[in-house]
């Protein structure tokens, strides 16, 4: 399975888990990988570091349009540093932006996507954007929604995401629930290591999972800081729960959030 394995979802939905996780299976330490390590093994298409030098100037002062024209020849000349799979980070929905496509699909090998409760995502993505939840259930909605680095990535809609990554079911995409990871942490992730082929050891496998637990995390964040905060937020590793919602938003907010997205929220069980 050559080319580009990428770890795929809608901002804070579980990514940052999975890569923590997958990384310290490929470990396979003793003692849990620092959080800013994971890096180095489950690396994100946005990194800067795959775009110095393309350019002979800044990244800050690159137009959107450049970006977008060079992106998937990015993407091809990182799935050429390795003989094998290379895991990649990506919060882009599978789609086209400026006329350029945002996935380089001759370069992929296959997909992880990880979905997650809408209404839940909502009130992660409140704390991470630093905005009110009413204003993160309009961002869920929005078509141009997109980050604002310089290696920008574009979300589109929380449904629109969702869809984009499902819509075609093909043998080399997995896709996983949130709430099933946390409910059922050894079948689920179990299931991602054999299928990827990583490992059938189920020793190695539960070490990695109580390495990569939200206690852990949250943890070693606490004592080593994490690089990838937002400068909104308190911590990164937040509370990871499901069902928040039902305590958090007002029945106003979740019926919004099932107007905006009620077809891909049945689709996986939402509703």
């Amino acid at each position: 399975m050559p080319g580009i394995l990428w770890l795929a979802s809608y901002p804070k939905s579980g990514n940052t888990w999975m890569r923590t996780f997958l990384a310290n299976l490929i470990a396979d330490s003793k003692e849990p990988l620092p959080v800013n390590k994971v890096s180095e093994i489950c690396s994100g298409e946005a990194n800067t570091r795959w775009y110095n030098g393309v350019f002979n100037k800044p990244l800050e002062e690159l137009s959107r349009q450049e970006i977008a024209d060079i992106r998937v020849d990015v993407q091809r000349a990182i799935s050429r540093l390795s003989k094998n799979v290379l895991i990649l980070k990506t919060h882009n929905f599978l789609g086209e932006y400026l006329g350029k496509p945002l996935v380089a699909m001759d370069a992929t090998g296959a997909a992880v996507y990880i979905v997650r409760d809408p209404r839940d995502v909502a009130i992660s993505a409140a704390d991470h954007f630093g905005v009110t939840i009413d204003k993160a259930i309009k961002i869920l909605a929005k078509e141009s929604t997109k980050s604002d680095r310089p290696i920008y990535e574009v979300y589109n809609s929380w449904s629109n995401h969702v869809k984009s990554w499902t819509q075609i079911p093909h043998k080399t995409l997995m896709v996983y629930r949130y709430e099933d990871m946390l409910e059922k942490p050894e079948e689920t992730f179990g299931a991602i290591s054999r299928k990827l082929g990583i490992t059938k050891d189920e020793a190695r496998i539960q070490r990695a999972i109580t390495h990569s637990s939200f206690k852990v995390l949250q943890t070693i964040e606490e004592e080593e800081g994490f690089t990838e905060k937002s400068k909104n937020s308190e911590r990164f590793f937040r509370a990871g729960k499901s069902g928040q919602w039902q305590s958090v938003l007002t029945d106003k907010q979740v019926k919004q959030i099932e107007k905006d997205h009620g077809h891909q929220m049945k689709k996986f069980g939402y509703l």
